[in-house]
């Protein structure tokens, strides 16, 4: 029995849901939580709530859209036909998630930051992720037409 044929291979057009999926999981769960928070608090809820949105648009132009864009140009490029299910992140990008899972459950765990201000940091998070997962849909409605343009671009 080879090695190879107990990986979970899947085709690069459907790993793109697949990190669609799992953006969409994080943004939606620290949006969830974000807006949990505030309302626990009750106190400037959609000042807080705009600021967090706001914040996080500006984050999604700035940062994620890059970052979300060398994901999708990553996958496309990926060499072989089916790659395993778990390559629309590269090592370092799954690194960075466990420290950034890691450190928003510490910063909420040793109750070190004023949960309004962690709501709003959440939502700040939340937002270009969410934003970022519909990127990744995109991409995975178009793949057909848009694999060409990545391969010319070689």
């Amino acid at each position: 029995m080879k090695i190879n044929s107990l990986k979970p291979a899947i085709s690069k057009k459907h790993l793109l849901v697949i990190a669609g999926i799992i953006w969409s999981f994080a943004g939606g769960m620290l949006l969830t939580k974000g807006i949990s928070l505030l309302l626990i608090e009750k106190s400037n809820i959609i000042f807080e709530l705009i600021i967090g949105v706001t914040l996080g648009i500006l984050f999604y132009f700035f940062m994620f859209s890059k970052i979300s864009f060398k994901h999708i140009d990553r996958i496309f490029r990926i060499e072989i036909t089916k790659p395993c299910l778990f390559s629309f992140f590269s090592i370092r990008s799954y690194v960075m998630m466990i420290l950034m899972i890691s450190t928003g459950i510490g910063l909420r765990k040793l109750d070190i930051i004023n949960h309004e201000v962690l709501s709003v940091f959440y939502i700040t998070m939340g937002t270009p992720l969410l934003m970022s997962s519909m990127r990744f849909y995109y991409y995975w409605f178009k793949y057909k037409s848009l694999e060409k343009v990545f391969l010319k671009s070689s």
